[in-house]
């Protein structure tokens, strides 16, 4: 049920030492959740979450309600294994009923040209007494609620509030085709009509998708850390909204504990190095996306690289029995082809596809891959996330608006004979609930970039590698972009908690959370750092035939730190030691306790 919707002024929302004087935001929307509705799952209870998402009642007008309650599925659904041999709710974790209120409006970073949405659960068992507040940026590039499973899940059955933000991404694409965004509570909306969470103001097309990931024009990547110390000034007017006896709420007498997982992770980091005002009472970053300057590697050289390489070096026998490294046992023609344009293009030698595929291998343990992580990776290159990932952080970093993305790309929806079309009003209508801000999904596809033959993408991959290792000035702009969203050190009296699986095929670890704890040691800070084995990236993959049965999940090892930073913040407690966990397989059964080292 809407409370309220109304524009309020600055002054008359917040208290000075809640938001900065450089805080901008129009419209707070509040909503009361109850009964048969609630914070945590919308409602739906962990059975409802392990279903299928519930259906619209009119496809093309769904309510504000239906959009929130499948948002939160797909939030769900997206991050935790939720299946039967998993474990969640019998051996970890729980999605209790949680009624309160959300608060949320698009907040603005001074110079930015698009918002990030923000978005603060207030459970109705909050205690003014034991003032807590967890500050959440979305994983990936998901919508305002991707870190519900992790945050939302441990904060709200505790009585904490939790504010969440999408850091500049999400799910609120433009349509260029019927000039429409998405307003605060979820709906589609003309241009012009109602604030909306994206609209692109120098777009050199008319038709296709606009994403505020690639076409906002900020460089959100290099901003992560700011927008999450914002989120958290929200979090602390917003509980001076919700309980005005008690306020103000302030750093000064609330607990207030970051944590985030992929993006999220590496955005918690960021706000930590630049926390001047100390907000910031703990940090909890899983699989984070992060890199110091000079230690690891940034995200997009080796997102690049992987697009380029990955499916011929997959060809190697020594992958012959890894999920979707084959199809029936048999290479995929498209990487075959893909060896010989490697080879064409002069980046790798050997005669045959065998010498081809050991050659491109070993030019990728040269620059610090493991086979461990190449192995896991062929879910990722199966899925084509490289490549999409690669055009849609290349975009964002040269800041290109749609319709002149680099190398050719675009986004659009297709007609049923597979051309670019306009989408219709149903599936234009659920991109915000159901699309993970980067395409291809939810009906919106990644076109272009595209050569002729078998392997018709290696173009468009070799053209997005040659923006990190090129010296064009469009590749001196991503490299000075990229540099931007280098991560500083936190200051030396944060407990800082970082856990990643050594399996990870996205974010490998010997490229993010490694060489970012080294840094922190050799500047004489502390972290806990655990390390998973038989852990990778994705928990929801795990679902998969054959995937799941080599994997453990990393989400239980994020509430278990969450807790221990908890009891240390709350009673003292001495911080936990840095470790590698002794983890084995979960095979074909259940997941044990004793399969996490527990």
């Amino acid at each position: 049920m809407v409370l309220t919707l109304a524009a309020c002024t600055r002054h008359a929302l917040v208290t000075e030492n809640a938001m900065s004087v450089n805080d901008r935001y129009g419209a707070v929307r509040e909503t009361v959740h109850r009964g048969e509705d609630d914070l945590l799952s919308a409602g739906l209870g962990l059975a409802g979450l392990r279903g299928k998402p519930a259906a619209f009642a009119d496809p093309v007008a769904p309510t504000p309600e239906e959009l929130r309650r499948r948002v939160i599925h797909t939030s769900w659904a997206g991050i935790a294994d939720l299946g039967p041999l998993g474990g969640y709710g019998s051996l970890y974790g729980a999605v209790p009923t949680v009624p309160g209120r959300e608060f949320s409006m698009f907040a603005w970073l001074p110079g930015a040209h698009s918002p990030h949405r923000v978005l603060v659960q207030v459970p109705d068992h909050f205690d003014p007494k034991a003032r807590c507040l967890v500050v959440a940026p979305a994983s990936g590039s998901r919508g305002v609620y991707g870190a519900i499973a992790l945050a939302g899940a441990w904060g709200l059955p505790r009585g904490c509030a939790v504010v969440y933000t999408d850091k500049g991404a999400g799910s609120g694409y433009f349509d260029l085709d019927s000039d429409t965004g998405v307003a605060l509570d979820g709906t589609r909306a003309t241009r012009g009509s109602t604030e909306l969470e994206f609209e692109p103001a120098n777009a050199q097309a008319t038709h296709g998708v606009a994403v505020k990931h690639a076409h906002s024009g900020d460089n959100p990547e290099a901003h992560w850390g700011e927008q999450v110390l914002q989120a958290a000034r929200f979090g602390l007017a917003m509980l001076d909204r919700a309980f005005p006896q008690a306020a103000p709420f302030t750093a000064d007498n609330t607990r207030i504990i970051a944590t985030g997982l992929s993006n999220g992770g590496g955005a918690v980091l960021q706000a930590a190095g630049v926390d001047e005002t100390h907000l910031l009472d703990g940090v909890v970053a899983l699989e984070p996306n992060v890199h110091v300057a000079g230690h690891g590697r940034a995200l997009y050289d080796y997102v690049s690289e992987a697009a380029l390489l990955l499916p011929c070096a997959l060809l190697a026998a020594r992958f012959d029995a890894v999920p979707f490294a084959r199809i029936e046992g048999k290479p995929l023609p498209a990487a075959l082809a893909r060896c010989a344009h490697l080879h064409a293009s002069g980046v790798i030698g050997g005669a045959t596809p065998v010498a081809q595929a050991q050659a491109t291998l070993e030019l990728l343990h040269a620059h610090g891959w493991r086979d461990e992580t190449i192995a896991t990776a062929a879910t990722t290159t199966a899925f084509d996330l490289w490549r999409a990932v690669a055009a849609t952080y290349a975009s964002a970093y040269l800041r290109a608006p749609a319709g002149a993305m680099p190398c050719g790309f675009g986004f659009a929806a297709l007609s049923p004979s597979g051309v670019p079309a306009p989408a219709d009003i149903a599936t234009r209508t659920a991109w915000w609930s159901d699309a993970s801000g980067i395409p291809p999904g939810a009906g919106v596809f990644l076109l272009g970039g595209l050569g002729t033959g078998v392997d018709a993408s290696a173009s468009g991959s070799q053209c997005l590698r040659a923006l990190w290792t090129g010296d064009t000035a469009d590749a001196q702009t991503l490299r000075a972009a990229v540099a931007a969203t280098a991560a500083r050190l936190p200051r030396a009296q944060l407990p800082i908690f970082i856990a990643q699986g050594e399996q990870d095929g996205l974010l490998p670890i010997e490229f993010s959370s490694a060489p970012y704890v080294e840094a922190l040691r050799a500047a004489g800070l502390d972290p806990v750092y655990w390390r998973v084995p038989h852990a990778q990236h994705f928990d929801a993959f795990l679902s998969l035939p054959d995937f799941g049965d080599r994997h453990v999940p990393l989400l239980p090892f994020g509430y278990a730190a969450l807790d221990a930073l908890w009891a240390h913040l709350q009673e003292r407690a001495v911080l936990p030691s840095s470790r590698r966990w002794v983890t084995r397989e979960r095979g074909a059964a259940p997941l044990e306790r004793g399969m996490l080292g527990w």
